[in-house]
């Protein structure tokens, strides 16, 4: 079998289960000779990477169908999955407690701390505080 019609079936195969062993075996391939492509030809490359994403894509729209059902027929442990990872009231939330007498920060941890709150959100940034003061 030519290279180019045993390529088209493996990625045609990688784009409906992303696991390249699974696609291997159905297009008749060695694991080896799909990397030694990947290695040697940047277009396999780029078709194997966009098989695998389609792949992906596919497994994970069946997933979420799957879910859906679930849902529907009112398994409580698929509502709660659902509702932690897609709305902001039920998502995991950390709490950070401190025990102990804590000393005094030094001003370049301050600035440390303070950035780190900025870029997670949780505070105002200094440009957002100048804005409201005008």
């Amino acid at each position: 079998m030519k290279k180019s019609k045993s390529a088209k079936q493996f990625l045609l195969e990688l784009s409906k289960v992303p696991i390249v062993q699974v696609a291997c075996e159905k297009a008749g391939l060695s694991r080896n000779t799909v990397y030694r492509w990947r290695k040697e030809d940047k277009e396999f490359e780029k078709k194997m990477d966009q098989a695998l994403s389609d792949g992906v894509a596919l497994v994970n729209d069946m997933s979420e169908s799957q879910l859906l059902t679930l849902i529907k027929e009112k398994n409580f442990p698929a509502v709660r999955f659902w509702l932690n990872k897609r709305h902001p009231a039920y998502k995991d939330k950390l709490e950070v407690t401190r025990m102990g007498v804590i000393d005094e920060l030094t001003p370049e941890q301050e600035a440390t701390v303070r950035q780190a709150l900025e870029m997670a959100r949780i505070i105002p940034t200094k440009k957002h505080d100048h804005a409201k003061s005008k």
